[in-house]
């Protein structure tokens, strides 16, 4: 049976495994460090950005992949020349790891975004403001994530500090109803699956919960929202699951916020809600086989992450007092703000769904 080779321990390499061993493919890891979340299919501890520590890592596999997308890309093309199968590749992986790149790439597949612009001194950023209503946000090209490496200005040197070491991008502050996410899968011989998109709250930058499917959705969003992800897909040869973090205007229009090139927080939902999961499917994606359906199991799915940590007590409690909810847990260390685990609940009537998913979610406390 196949070999697919997953650079980075966290937990979205360890919530690919279960499905993984049930399609019969062994997993192998490229962790960080010995105490990774996917510690039970870590077979190497090193280092993602030495070309030497990957390519003997990759040898044995079929397919190699990612927990992440920070992998250098003289790493990821060694990788190529050497004949492994990098799902997805470099050319569109760099997509993900440069936001002046992707914008630039997005701007000529002609898909919906905000106002933007590739600015490297203060007075480029102030000339951006003054058409922009006084009001921009600032970006990292590289490197940020979960609300870190942005930045809502309002005048022009509040990125000096950034633009001191390069350019970076400045995006009109859209007003928007809601965020929301489209995830497909795609696979190299170009079968794309969409799942429903799903609604996402944001808390401090961090992804909070996420409703599947996202309620009072009108068809033309659903439409965009499916458009949009399958036209990113192909047109950056995505290979695997592709996230797509989207606003909903307060006009009606969807734009695109980020991209992700992997399993995502806001799939995380469709383990339980989805009949193939997001694990499942970037698995049959990267190995080029069949996608599974992606219909949702029930009316309505919540998912809530929980951060710090799942203490014993606190999961028993949780699964005492909601059995219907699903709890995971990364295995990781208790840190203030890490994302530690999420709760999952299915059911016919949204409001009830989310009043069992946040009963649930509210055993878990932690003081860091």
């Amino acid at each position: 049976m196949p070999v697919v080779g997953v650079i980075g321990g966290g937990q979205l390499a360890r919530m690919m495994i279960p499905p993984a061993v049930a399609l019969g493919v062994e997993v192998r890891v490229l962790a960080e460090a010995a105490d990774s979340s996917a510690r039970l299919a870590a077979t190497v501890v090193g280092d993602y950005r030495d070309t030497e520590t990957v390519l003997d890592f990759a040898r044995g596999c079929d397919a190699i992949t990612f927990d992440h997308e920070h992998v250098p890309q003289e790493v990821l093309r060694a990788l190529v020349e050497a004949g492994a199968a990098v799902r997805p590749g470099p050319d569109a992986l760099l997509y993900a790891q440069d936001k002046l790149a992707m914008r630039a790439r997005l701007a000529e597949l002609g898909v919906p975004m905000p106002d933007w612009a590739r600015v490297s001194s203060s007075a480029e950023l102030a000339a951006f403001l003054d058409d922009h209503g006084g009001r921009a946000v600032v970006k990292t090209p590289r490197g940020g994530y979960d609300g870190k490496g942005v930045r809502v200005v309002d005048e022009s040197s509040a990125a000096d500090d950034w633009l001191a070491s390069g350019p970076v991008l400045v995006e009109e502050l859209v007003p928007f109803r809601r965020e929301l996410a489209q995830l497909v899968a795609r696979r190299p011989s170009g079968e794309v699956r969409p799942w429903p998109v799903v609604e996402t709250v944001q808390q401090k930058g961090v992804c909070a919960e996420v409703f599947a499917p996202a309620p009072h959705t009108t068809e033309a969003v659903e439409r965009a929202a499916a458009e949009i992800a399958t036209t990113v897909a192909h047109g950056l040869d995505v290979t695997g699951v592709l996230a797509v973090e989207l606003f909903e205007t307060t006009n009606g229009r969807v734009l695109v916020n980020e991209l992700a090139m992997r399993p995502h927080n806001s799939g995380h939902f469709s383990i339980e809600g989805s009949v193939t999961s997001q694990f499942e499917q970037h698995v049959r994606a990267v190995l080029d086989w069949p996608l599974g359906d992606t219909e949702l199991r029930a009316p309505a799915t919540v998912m809530i992450n929980v951060f710090g940590a799942l203490p014993e007590d606190q999961i028993v409690a949780s699964l005492a007092h909601q059995p219907s909810v699903k709890v995971h847990a990364y295995g990781k260390g208790p840190r203030a703000g890490r994302k530690a685990g999420h709760v999952t609940a299915l059911g016919d009537d949204l409001d009830e769904t989310v009043y069992r998913a946040r009963a649930a979610a509210a055993h878990f406390e932690f003081e860091g």
